[in-house]
């Protein structure tokens, strides 16, 4: 039996922790869900982001970078709830680009994180859950999180360009990208089945060409 390693990729919101619990029930592969709360400069970092951004960052790489290798490492197939590739990409760029993150230290962490990826063997696949912001706010406000009522469309917003501008360009492993508005894995069997469906084609090799709802 192949082994797989999958990762899900996404903005906030956009359903990641929900599409990794359903796919490995359906497909019994094992789940790794992120897991955010034990960094210890995450207090500092919300308190004054200028001062503590490039610490929060880099411990927040080097945690990914290790659970990337121990999912690496398992016999069975998993699916990990987000990349170890975004905390670069999409958010230590957009904390350099809004000027909370100075130009040496996004330079050093830039560094260190080409240097790690160029060794790190990437995932079977890469899941990119496209959702515009009206969709995403709403699915932020469904599951009532205190601290995520203040985020902006504005901050959304610019996530999302990242996200696009990022997948333009990456070539590491096959990308499959999920229309999540107008598919609603979490409502509709159906859609469900049809995303697991695509995922298992693309791990064949095939080419998506177009993603029709059912």
């Amino acid at each position: 039996m192949t082994k797989y390693f999958i990762a899900v990729a996404g903005n906030i919101g956009v359903g990641k922790s929900t599409l990794t619990a359903l796919l490995s029930q359906r497909l019994r592969w094992e789940p790794f869900l992120e897991g955010v709360s034990d960094n210890p400069y995450l207090a500092d970092f919300y308190a004054d982001m200028s001062s503590w951004s490039f610490h929060s960052q880099v411990f927040f790489l080097a945690r990914r970078l290790l659970h990337h290798r121990q999912l690496l490492d398992r016999p069975n197939s998993v699916i990990q709830d987000r990349t170890v590739y975004e905390d670069a990409e999409i958010f230590a760029r957009n904390l350099y680009m809004q000027g909370s993150m100075n130009e040496r230290d996004y330079a050093t962490y830039t560094e260190l994180y080409r240097a790690v990826i160029s060794i790190l063997p990437p995932p079977n696949l890469v899941i990119y859950l496209r959702a515009s912001v009206p969709v995403l706010q709403e699915r932020i406000r469904q599951r009532g999180r205190t601290y995520e009522r203040q985020i902006s469309d504005a901050y959304l917003e610019q996530l999302n360009r990242l996200y696009e501008d990022w997948f333009q360009h990456f070539s590491l492993c096959p990308v499959l990208t999920v229309p999540a508005d107008r598919l609603d894995f979490v409502a509709n069997t159906e859609h469900l089945a049809l995303v697991a469906d695509r995922i298992l084609e693309r791990l064949s090799g095939k080419e998506i060409v177009q993603f029709d709802a059912a």
